[in-house]
């Protein structure tokens, strides 16, 4: 009996052993978990933006070299240049572009993108419309902030007159012709109606325009833009006009602002964020945070934390510096860390597959599990495409899964999106292959990399991952290539 047993257990173990043998290369797999590098990402459709201008022209790049770029900012993506109408055209027809363009080109030559804000009333100048227009005939009010009167110092159209309309109209198709589908440029705000170009008249005259003055002026943007995406201010809804001119944007395709989050301390650090609901599914939504030494000053930011919880509740994927930008740092280096971990979209490899060794004339299986951990969908949407590179880094194949839109990825509360899992057969590429120009390929081992990008396998997004190539491609390991299928 004693005999027996241990036959069987030898012959149990003899199956094993044979099993194991008779396993194809395809069938051992190679299987990582990477870990969230936590890193800063800057992509398209989200990030932080920098208030060059803010309104005052020495607000806030004033103080930066023409070479200071801010790359020491983590996650900046776009600089903000908000300026009055004046500064652009101070005559009719002519235009000085170079007050924006200058300080554009110093980002934009680092791959970075600008935003647009032109005004038509402020409160710190008497003409943010240029007088010239007043002198063509337009209609308007003196006003000192909050009060419109005959002798006040500064000046406000009449946002419905039809020659200030005109002017306006011939602006914007100068401004549409320089700027509308311009990939240095992410967004547009609708600037021409309110002070400071926020969509109401607080702290100018006062006046209630109706929802129909709103329409119009998204409208004569949308006559011109038919390309950049658009903003339209939450402050549309101020002066009892109800949500009617922000939900007639969202149907228009355009997007939600919503300025100087923290003006005041909670419980109203912000109001509209039940509007953001019904955009951040579709376009990307905009934060702005009040001037930061003013909030600090009236003990509205304490710790900043409120600014985060904004973008939770706004699904936000861009967030504003509203600052010198570098005080604003120094300040706030953990909370701009914890917003970067949220702000956007931010994809997670979970969990890669593949097998540890393959044959030349083989397909290759690869899975993974990708999770969206931002706060917003991936809404430029992307690929993967696995890479395999020679020993001399060497692109020999590149695969690409069209069948997996990462703008599919959901979002959730921090820790509890959902994860979806992708699956891609591929052959292998016919430079691997011994029989096709022998001796330009040989079998041997590739390192293999991971990136999401267009349909052609062009990388486009960063990810939280290490070992990147420099181009947005993350090395996951190594796939070992034989000359025949086992």
């Amino acid at each position: 009996m004693k005999d027996c047993r241990s036959w069987s257990c030898c012959f149990v173990l003899a199956v094993l052993l044979f099993s194991w043998s008779g396993l194809s290369a395809e069938q051992q797999r190679t299987v990582i978990r990477p870990q969230d590098t936590g890193a800063a990402l800057e992509n398209p459709g989200m990030g932080w933006g920098f208030h060059y201008y803010s309104n005052i022209p020495t607000n806030y790049g004033s103080k930066l070299e023409p070479s200071d770029t801010l790359d020491d900012f983590p996650g900046l993506t776009h600089i903000y240049l908000r300026i009055p109408w004046s500064y652009i055209e101070p005559e009719e027809g002519k235009f000085y572009w170079a007050v924006v363009d200058s300080p554009a080109h110093r980002w934009i030559e680092k791959g970075k993108q600008i935003a647009f804000r032109i005004s038509c009333c402020e409160s710190w100048m008497r003409y943010a419309t240029p007088e010239w227009v007043q002198k063509a005939g337009a209609k308007g009010y003196n006003f000192k902030p909050g009060t419109m009167m005959k002798d006040g110092p500064y000046w406000e159209p009449d946002y419905d007159d039809p020659v200030f309309l005109e002017k306006l109209d011939n602006f914007l198709a100068a401004f549409a012709t320089r700027y509308d589908g311009s990939p240095d440029v992410a967004f547009i705000d609708i600037g021409s109606f309110g002070v400071w170009g926020e969509g109401h008249t607080y702290h100018s005259t006062k006046l209630p325009y109706s929802a129909e003055t709103i329409r119009r002026h998204i409208d004569l943007h949308l006559k011109h833009f038919k390309k950049t995406l658009l903003a339209a201010n939450d402050d549309f809804v101020s002066h009892d006009r109800g949500e009617a001119s922000i939900k007639y944007a969202c149907e228009r395709g355009l997007t939600l602002r919503d300025d100087s989050i923290l003006v005041q301390p909670k419980p109203n650090a912000y109001f509209h964020a039940d509007l953001a609901q019904m955009f951040w599914p579709k376009v990307p939504v905009v934060l702005e945070c009040e001037h930061f030494g003013s909030s600090k000053r009236r003990g509205a930011w304490e710790d900043g934390s409120l600014y985060l919880q904004a973008v939770e509740d706004y699904h936000a994927s861009y967030a504003s510096i509203h600052w010198w930008p570098r005080e604003f740092m120094e300040a706030n280096r953990d909370l701009i860390r914890r917003i970067n971990l949220r702000l956007g979209y931010r994809l997670q490899l979970v969990q890669a597959s593949w097998p540890s060794e393959v044959g030349l004339d083989s397909n290759l299986k690869f899975s993974a599990k990708w999770r969206n951990a931002g706060v917003a969908p991936c809404l430029p949407g992307g690929y993967p495409a696995v890479t395999l590179k020679d020993s001399k880094g060497g692109i020999v194949g590149v695969y690409v899964d069209k069948g997996f839109d990462v703008r599919s990825l959901p979002v959730g509360p921090p820790g509890k999106a959902g994860i979806l899992k992708q699956e891609m057969v591929f052959p292998l590429s016919p430079l691997l292959r011994s029989n096709y120009r022998p001796g330009i390929r040989r079998p041997g081992s590739y390192e293999l990399y991971i990136s999401i990008g267009t349909r052609a396998g062009t990388p486009q997004i960063a990810l939280p991952l290490p070992d990147s190539d420099g181009k947005r491609r993350y090395r996951l390991g190594t796939l070992k290539v034989n000359k025949k299928t086992d």
